[in-house]
């Protein structure tokens, strides 16, 4: 599976950490960013190119790192088409793919050790979308408003 990564400053460090043990699991990484530490850096731009990538590739997911993971999941919410979820738990992370069939999840470093961050992502990679017909009715819900404003 491919597996697109993005992250500011404040995920940098744990960026790097998942990479790499992602790359361990036989996971294909793609790298968006930021590739040098940079403490005024902003974390949109990473993440909405981390997200549209994912948005390109059917069968890819994306993880986007800052300190809350709040802000990068929203940036990541910003392109057309896709589900960002924040993961902060066992619990969200398999309702995200479970039951709403998120493609990015957003992570914050300073939320979690690197190990409790690194399972989190493993955990949203692994997990696969339910399939539920109450589910994929309200992904079709979410859809058809952002297809048609209404």
């Amino acid at each position: 599976m491919r597996v697109h990564l993005a992250a500011d400053h404040a995920g940098f460090e744990l960026k790097a950490e998942l990479l790499k043990a992602l790359v361990d699991d036989g996971y294909d990484v793609t790298d968006h960013g930021a590739f040098a530490y940079d403490p005024e850096d902003d974390y949109p731009g990473f993440c909405i190119e981390c997200a549209e990538a994912v948005r390109e590739e059917t069968d890819a997911l994306g993880i986007v790192i800052g300190g809350s993971g709040n802000g990068e999941q929203i940036a990541a919410n910003k392109v057309e088409g896709i589900r960002a979820a924040l993961v902060h738990s066992e619990e969200t992370a398999l309702a995200a793919r479970e039951h709403n069939d998120a493609q990015v999840a957003g992570i914050g470093a300073r939320m979690h050790t690197t190990e409790g961050a690194i399972a989190l992502a493993k955990l949203f990679l692994s997990t696969p979308f339910s399939q539920a017909p109450r589910h994929q009715r309200r992904i079709d819900e979410l859809t058809a408003y952002e297809e048609s404003k209404r």
